[in-house]
């Protein structure tokens, strides 16, 4: 998806973004940093589908689930707030969006958000993915071109509802609040900093100037520990 000009995030700079996996863009987030972090990002394996899967990016739009038992909510009351959400993730303008959903039941799966239905309607809205700790199912049905990253894989849907939207949410030890700025892929998401956002592309660069002396050195032919020494010193010296 082509993300559209956005205040912080033009479609050149999302194109940058998006054209690296999420490891790379942690590792140019610790070059415009400064120096590396043990937090922003979340922690764990999660599921990726469908498989391959492309990177994702895009604005948080929270929003919170349970399953493990029906809403008390009037029928009337969860039609609507189910429109609620739909309208609440749909992109405006073009402006990329990614959901970001937390399962609140005490064990979080029970039931799946995520099928074949839900990936279908939210890649015609146009939404760019999901990170959720809930479930993902219907895995052979799943749109092959809407990225899901889920805690676990269950058969059913049981009593899943729409709880709330808007809120600040956590997934995998990563807070995240309305309108963040995540990129995410199989091995995880990242959450980027406004204040770091513009310096992404000369940090992406350098972080894969910085590896390409030592993977050429490996990859090629005679490799030993003193071609592993002047690879080292060569990325030491790309700033």
């Amino acid at each position: 998806m082509s993300a559209a000009p956005h205040p912080v995030l033009s479609e050149a700079l999302a194109r940058k973004l998006r054209s690296v996996d999420t490891p790379t863009i942690c590792n140019a987030l610790e070059l415009a940093m400064g120096g590396r972090s043990a937090q922003g990002f979340t922690r764990g394996t999660l599921v990726a589908a469908p498989q391959p899967m492309a990177p994702m990016l895009g604005f948080a739009r929270t929003a919170c689930i349970r399953a493990a038992q029906p809403s008390t909510r009037p029928a009337a009351d969860m039609r609507q707030l189910r429109l609620d959400y739909y309208r609440h993730v749909a992109p405006v303008n073009g402006v990329p969006t990614l959901v970001v959903m937390q399962d609140l039941d005490e064990h979080p799966g029970i039931g799946s958000f995520w099928g074949e239905v839900n990936s279908a309607v939210h890649e015609g809205l146009g939404v760019a993915g999901v990170l959720t700790n809930g479930s993902v199912r219907d895995l052979g049905d799943l749109s092959p071109r809407f990225p899901i990253l889920a805690g676990s894989i269950g058969p059913s849907h049981a009593f899943v509802h729409v709880e709330r939207i808007g809120e600040p949410v956590e997934v995998f030890g990563l807070r995240v609040a309305h309108d963040d700025l995540i990129h995410a892929d199989r091995h995880g998401a990242v959450l980027i900093s406004p204040c770091y956002l513009q310096a992404l592309p000369e940090c992406i660069d350098r972080v894969q100037r910085k590896e390409a002396p030592l993977l050429a050195a490996a990859r090629g032919p005679g490799f030993n520990l003193a071609k592993i020494e002047a690879a080292m010193r060569e990325a030491d010296d790309i700033h």
